[in-house]
């Protein structure tokens, strides 16, 4: 099967329709339509609905976006795995939940860049379980999670803390944002949730959910609004007064963990890698 096919499915499946499929793909729309019909064929099933106006995802198409994701990301680490043989490079594969990558592993990057020549950096983002499973199964090198993973074999580290402070557009203290009906819920995991529900139990229900910090930040700070966000990230805007820390608000914190397989043929290279994570000392 042609990644070729995935990547064409997976376009269809977003936009649920050929013509913007083929213009965000560079391709004609026929080219798409055939792609999609012999990957229907290879496969014995309709991935698409087309008896309507509108296209629609069949129940096997919904299936199937999860593995087309993951076979994409697997033909990639192949393909970067063979080819950086020659130059002697070791790939390090990073996975991780969303909202971690926002908060302290941009900088990371940066600095293996910059530190471990040798190192190559293949990176991908998945939900916690899939993270798990992932590295379990030798396809994540070392994974980052808000808890830690008690699995034998494997070794977990604690990379840093992070604080999250409420910060609203407006100048309010903690009784005037409770009235306010644009507060962001920011996932940080069940922890931090329940802190809040129970902190924050006569207040409205937030207006709006969302699992990226930096997708919450960007929101309010474009409409207005409030939402915890990691001190880090916020602080620039809030030394220009774009944003202001909620006076008398609680303060949450979440711990960061690394997490990889004691016996990982790459032990050595994940153990530098870590170090260069300004909160860890040897």
């Amino acid at each position: 099967m042609k990644v070729e096919l995935l990547k064409t499915f997976l376009e269809v499946s977003r936009t649920l329709h050929f013509r913007l499929a083929a213009e965000s793909l560079f391709i004609t729309q026929s080219a798409v339509s055939a792609r999609i019909k012999l990957l229907e064929d290879d496969l014995g099933v309709s991935l698409f609905d087309r008896s309507q106006k509108h296209l629609k995802l069949t129940a096997e198409g919904h299936r199937l976006i999860k593995h087309a994701n993951e076979l994409i990301f697997m033909w990639q680490k192949t393909k970067q795995d063979v080819g950086i043989a020659q130059s002697h490079s070791m790939q390090l594969v990073v996975g991780s939940i969303m909202s971690i990558w926002d908060i302290s592993l941009q900088d990371w990057l940066q600095k293996i860049h910059r530190n471990m020549d040798d190192c190559s950096l293949l990176t991908t983002t998945y939900s916690p379980f899939e993270l798990r499973k992932s590295l379990l199964n030798r396809v994540v090198d070392i994974a980052f999670l808000f808890e830690p993973i008690y699995v034998k074999d494997l070794i977990t580290q604690k990379i840093g803390t992070v604080a999250l402070h409420l910060v609203s557009t407006e100048i309010n203290d903690i009784d005037n944002v409770k009235d306010l009906n644009n507060f962001i819920m920011v996932e940080y995991g069940e922890s931090v949730n329940s802190q809040y529900l129970r902190d924050f139990q006569d207040a409205p229900g937030a207006k709006h959910s969302m699992n990226q910090p930096i997708v919450a930040l960007n929101f309010i700070l474009e409409v207005g609004g409030s939402a915890y966000l990691p001190r880090q990230m916020t602080f620039e805007h809030v030394r220009k007064n774009k944003l202001h820390i909620v006076e008398n608000a609680p303060v949450y914190s979440r711990d960061i963990y690394a997490n990889y397989l004691a016996k990982s043929q790459k032990a050595e290279v994940i153990e530098q890698a870590i170090q260069l994570f300004p909160y860890v000392r040897a």
